[in-house]
């Protein structure tokens, strides 16, 4: 077969392979588009608290790549990659089914890492997808439901403890939609929710070290102090072994054992192992594992293999690894297979930060809007929930997700009660209309720019907004 024939291949249906994928097929990409992934469904990672509580479920959250993909030219394989052969150009399956390919794009994603934690892969529960958010929705229901059936004050505590490793986003995140979620599910069975402990565990001395919503700190705290149960925070910790019924931990040099029945692990993720089989230099690879590629996320000495999100990183301009960096990459790839292809210019990736976003217990949250404006509360939550709900993939889907959600939240339909006395309750009418003013507010500004956009530049320029959401919604 002639190599130009012969088809893209993307190996990873994550932000960065779907949304490379869509966008070459919008742009009428000559070459066949093979997507290759395990999984029947994409998960959109940062929905996953919501899909834990309830808040939201799971065909909004993680739609089949069947029906994303359904009436486009582009071949859904469900399959595992056992090989990637990148001097002789095709991927091995663990169906025994070969692809080969005339371009190439990486896009397997990461997984939990353990650190090598004793019992940590055994007893531990990761959050990486919707099978994990709900094995430990259904585990901790089940150890509610024998907490509230014991007579054995002991056995009861352990059973209501939950204990947390990692106090980065996705650590606090966790804690604080759990803080609020638990007391009402144990509640709803009859029993003492006061009796609940979640504590959050971190090596360093504060939570979110080094993360880009190091900045949203004090708002973190205070969210983690003012849940339903108020989170405690275990600093300078090290957990040093997980067993069936708890876990050791060091601090300050003296060794101690928490009882909990649940331990959930967010204290980090690490590039897929098939990475470590390519032919790539030590030199070329990060401490993480990552794959050093160009400006252009090509993949030096295969200019015809490209990689982003959690397998890559460009050297002197890391990029957080969030989900509005990995569906930037993939447009960007996408823009640039078909440069390669057409024989024109490949431009670098171009990644723009457009804040920051982070949900801090039921109905609460706390956004960043492009690193200038902090907005928390309800209407962090709703900005959180709007900026999201756009990312999800294809307009029908997003159209879909965004129009389910907004009844739910206009009629407060599936939503969880709140037994949180620092938290506001409305009633549904009064939700309803802050949920009108919040879209309005933040669709104005885009409606307007696009039905008149030299007024909208000559009318507001002082104000830096046209700027920003060039920024934000650039036109190419």
């Amino acid at each position: 077969m002639n190599s130009s024939s012969q088809p893209t291949v993307i190996v990873g249906g994550g932000f960065v392979g779907l949304f490379t994928a869509l966008h070459l097929e919008q742009q009428n990409y000559p070459h066949p588009i093979i997507l290759i992934e395990p999984r029947d469904r994409f998960v959109f990672k940062p929905l996953l608290y919501e899909l834990l509580t309830g808040e939201m479920h799971t065909d909004q959250i993680c739609p089949l790549y069947t029906e994303l993909l359904a009436d486009r030219s582009i071949l859904f394989v469900q399959d595992t990659v056992q090989t990637i052969d990148l001097h002789h150009s095709y991927v091995q399956l663990s169906s025994g089914q070969s692809y080969p390919y005339s371009k190439l794009v990486l896009a397997l994603g990461s997984r939990a890492t353990y650190f090598n934690t004793p019992g940590a892969s055994d007893y531990a529960f990761p959050l990486t997808s919707d099978q994990e958010a709900i094995a430990l929705r259904d585990h901790l229901k089940t150890c509610l439901r024998q907490a509230r059936q014991t007579p054995d004050p002991e056995e009861r505590l352990r059973l209501l403890t939950v204990a947390i490793a990692g106090a980065g986003p996705a650590g606090v995140e966790l804690a604080c939609a759990l803080a609020d979620i638990l007391p009402v599910w144990y509640d709803d069975m009859g029993g003492n929710y006061e009796e609940l402990r979640i504590v959050l565990v971190n090596r360093s001395g504060e939570i979110l070290k080094g993360d880009i919503n190091s900045q949203l700190r004090t708002t973190a705290q205070r969210a983690l102090n003012q849940r339903t149960i108020p989170v405690e925070l275990l600093l300078d910790t090290a957990v040093t072994e997980i067993h069936p019924n708890g876990m050791n931990y060091q601090q300050h040099g003296k060794l101690n054992f928490l009882p909990a029945a649940t331990i959930a692990w967010t204290a980090g993720t690490e590039p897929h192992p098939l990475l470590k089989e390519l032919p790539v230099a030590p030199e070329h690879r990060n401490r993480r594992g990552q794959l050093q590629v160009s400006p252009t996320l090509q993949l030096p000495g295969f200019p015809e293999v490209f990689v982003g999100g959690d397998n890559a990183y460009v050297k002197d301009a890391p990029q957080p690894a969030t989900a509005q960096v990995a569906y930037q990459q993939g447009k960007a790839i996408a823009h640039n297979l078909q440069a390669l292809v057409q024989g024109r210019m490949l431009h670098p990736a171009h990644v723009t930060l457009r804040g920051t976003l982070m949900k801090l217990g039921i109905g609460e949250g706390v956004a960043n809007v492009f690193d200038r404006f902090e907005v928390k509360g309800e209407l962090g939550h709703l900005i959180r929930q709007g900026t999201y709900l756009e990312l999800l993939p294809t307009p029908a889907h997003n159209a879909k997700a965004t129009a389910e959600w907004f009844a739910d939240h206009l009629l407060q339909r599936h939503q969880p009660r709140s037994l949180n006395p620092n938290h506001q309750h409305h009633t549904p009418l009064i939700a309803g209309i802050s949920a009108i003013a919040a879209s309005m507010l933040l669709t104005l500004p885009f409606a307007w720019r696009a039905a008149q956009p030299q007024q909208f530049q000559t009318t507001l320029s002082w104000t830096g907004l046209p700027t920003l959401l060039d920024n934000l919604t650039p036109s190419d």
